[in-house]
């Protein structure tokens, strides 16, 4: 036996306390889903055989009431010919036609009753499925979710990272020891003649430039924008 048992169960399940009494959601959400479609699947068989049953009652309505036409028909010929008895053995025929015809017709109404109340049933069932395999969906997207946190929170957390980031660290003193013993080699060394010249051709350009400001104050001229 399945999770349900009878359409009614599915139709009228509280499909969140089902979830929270379960040890696996989403193993007995997937169990819902499959009950619901394969209940889905015999409602809508039971349906088409009801339906192929109601074309016959109504095939076999038809067929008594063109009889009893008939019977009538007859009857009223051996009225007509003055054989009463064969008239009233007629009407007999036709009252048994109209019985069995009214039964028929009681038949078909109960049918068309159980294809009404089975609609509503498959509508209210597509509907709770479309419901569940939403539910389901967010559930996934959930679970999915918390996986990647905790995916994160285990590289956080792990010493691996930790010593890792301990070996830069420790890298990192190494490179800047490297480089302050390149710059103490530097320390108190005499510039070469190289480095002096450039150093005065700097200052050389500087005092040009700072001679050309003052004769242009001098003068009252706005000094050029740079190009």
């Amino acid at each position: 036996m399945g999770i349900f048992s009878r359409l009614t169960d599915i139709i009228n399940s509280n499909i969140n306390a089902i979830l929270d009494r379960a040890e696996d959601p989403k193993k007995i959400i997937r169990l819902i889903i499959q009950e619901m479609e394969e209940t889905l699947v015999e409602v809508r068989a039971t349906a088409a055989r009801a339906i192929a049953e109601r074309k016959e009652v109504e095939r076999r309505h038809r067929r008594y009431r063109e009889a009893q036409a008939e019977w009538d028909r007859k009857a009223e010929l051996a009225l007509r010919k003055g054989r009463e008895d064969l008239s009233k053995a007629a009407l007999i025929e036709k009252a048994k036609l109209a019985e069995a015809a009214k039964a028929l017709e009681e038949e078909r109404d109960a049918l068309d009753a159980a294809l009404a109340h089975g609609d509503t049933d498959i509508a209210k069932l597509e509907t709770k499925l479309r419901e569940t395999k939403a539910k389901q969906k967010a559930m996934q997207a959930r679970h999915e979710t918390a996986s990647n946190r905790l995916r994160t929170r285990r590289q956080l957390h792990d010493p691996r990272v930790e010593d890792a980031f301990t070996r830069f660290e420790h890298i990192e003193r190494r490179i800047e020891r490297t480089e302050g013993q390149v710059e103490a080699y530097d320390m108190g060394r005499p510039k070469s003649l190289h480095e002096e010249i450039a150093e005065l051709e700097g200052d050389a350009a500087v005092e040009d430039e700072l001679a050309a400001l003052k004769a242009r104050i001098a003068k009252g001229d706005t000094p050029a924008a740079p190009k």
